[in-house]
């Protein structure tokens, strides 16, 4: 039995039958993560002895016949979680040194359902990329082709679950850092409403823009964990107390009579043409399903890329002030003065992306620029809420692209930053409107021999997280796109 190719749900069923233990399972995965892991460079920290004590602790609770969906379920956490007394970098030198004395809610509830974790994943650095290139501790590669990009910035967890050293990982999304990862790599990523997730213990890039989410293999995995990380967490003032509901249990949904609206803005010029033939055959599969394609516009949407890289960097710059040298991250050596210890620290610790993002973002909010730059970019944010309120008055869902491209080689984009930010140019407006969002395996196109992965995005209005699971689950039921894994992982 091959068991890093099992889904979660499958995993926790072997488990309460006594197939495996989950000790058996931690020594499975970390044994691949020993031997694959480093050619991918997925991880910035292997937590091997926490597996294994996680791992006998599940045994115990499964032993007698208690325990959840996800007792010893192996997963990782993205290195932006706080996970106490364990590194937590957020893939910078900043806190290339930073053992968190406390648990995120993320990490708290994950370990409270029982799971087994394997390590913390690589990650762009402070979240600042859509490739996972900008990490301190270097570039994380693409299982289907390792010369290609995993996505990011949630790159680590992505290649990770793709390559079966994990069955699951956590990661964010703050512009897409969720689905286009899982759409580079063949996952099911879903990003939750925003306030669904508690943003406690998880380090700020954009604090009106982050949200935690899954990265795993099926619909049926991503409910499952979803679920369990949900919820109202009175440590967050951005969470909001909306019952959470059994999302795995609610899978069952069908088809007939709903309303998919397939926005003409999707599908522009700047999409790849096998990739839109692929997301047009699952669009097709839908309508033949039972669902009513509907054409729908979102007028505003060519402007989410300009008003989110405004809204980022203004608050990037806001959260990373935090990072002085003083209190914790990095410190240079020997400091002249005040001034210098800033300046050689911030200077030191942060990459490029983070230093060009903090220099954006300092600009427009500062004085004879706020309103030229910050207040109508918020302004504009507005606008495309709107788009998609009036949209979900005539659909239940949007359906569309995830990424206009397959995974690009390393180094690519890395000289060209406007670019790269137009990788994100479907998965931004969730964000700014704060909905919910999930990308899914729909196919494959080649490039130079090698198959890559397509994702097809679902949206849905606020707390929608249910119909677009269900509506993953569906599709998945009949076709085999996400079970498929990379070449030398199987």
């Amino acid at each position: 039995m091959d068991l890093h190719t099992l889904s979660v749900a499958e995993l926790a069923a072997g488990l309460k039958a006594r197939r495996f233990s989950s000790l058996e399972l931690a020594l499975h995965f970390l044994g691949r993560i020993e031997r694959l892991g480093p050619d991918l460079n997925a991880f910035i920290t292997v937590t091997a002895d926490r597996a294994l004590e996680d791992a006998r602790a599940a045994d115990e609770v499964l032993g007698r016949g208690e325990g959840g969906s996800l007792t010893g379920v192996p997963i990782v956490h993205k290195d932006i979680f706080c996970t106490d007394g364990i590194l937590t970098t957020c893939g910078s030198r900043m806190l290339g040194s930073f053992v968190a004395p406390y648990d995120a809610t993320v990490v708290a509830r994950w370990k409270a359902a029982g799971t087994v974790l394997l390590g913390k994943a690589n990650m762009d650095e402070f979240a600042m990329g859509s490739s996972n290139e900008t990490s301190y501790f270097g570039p994380v590669r693409n299982p289907w082709d390792p010369g290609r990009v995993p996505g990011g910035s949630s790159g680590g967890s992505a290649a990770a679950v793709a390559a079966c050293l994990a069955a699951a990982a956590s990661g964010t999304d703050t512009g897409g850092s969720i689905r286009q990862p899982a759409a580079l790599t063949n996952l099911t990523g879903i990003k939750p409403t925003y306030g669904r997730v508690s943003r406690y213990g998880m380090i700020a890039f954009a604090s009106s823009l982050d949200q935690g989410g899954v990265l795993a293999r099926s619909a049926e995995d991503a409910a499952l964990l979803l679920a369990a990380m949900s919820g109202f967490d009175p440590r967050d003032s951005t969470s909001v107390d909306v019952p959470v509901p059994d999302y795995a249990a609610g899978l069952g949904a069908p088809l007939e009579g709903l309303r998919l609206g397939v926005a003409r803005e999707f599908f522009d010029a700047g999409l790849d043409p096998g990739i839109e033939r692929r997301v047009r055959g699952a669009l097709e599969w839908l309508e033949a399903a039972g669902a009513r394609l509907v054409d729908v516009s979102l007028p505003n949407l060519p402007l989410s890329v300009p008003t989110y890289y405004v809204v980022a960097p203004a608050e990037c710059s806001s959260n990373l002030s935090r990072f002085d040298g003083v209190r914790f991250g990095h410190r240079c050596d020997d400091p002249r003065d005040l001034a210098d210890l800033y300046k050689r620290s911030r200077g030191e610790g942060f990459g490029a992306e983070v230093k060009r993002r903090i220099m954006t973002g300092t600009y427009v909010l500062s004085a004879g620029y706020y309103d030229a730059y910050y207040l109508k970019a918020q302004k504009v944010r507005q606008l495309i809420a709107a788009d998609f309120a009036r949209a979900f008055s005539e659909v239940d869902v949007i359906v569309g692209p995830t990424s206009p491209t397959a995974a690009f080689e390393l180094g690519a984009k890395t000289s060209d930053p406007i670019t790269m930010y137009l990788n994100d140019i479907y998965t931004i407006g969730a964000n700014l409107a704060g909905l919910p969002a999930m990308s899914l395996p729909c196919g494959f196109v080649q490039e130079n021999g090698r198959d890559l992965p397509v994702g097809l995005q679902l949206i849905g209005p606020h707390f929608g997280e249910q119909r677009l699971l269900s509506l993953a689950h569906r599709y998945q039921q009949e076709t085999d796109w996400h079970r498929r894994v990379p070449p030398g992982c199987e």
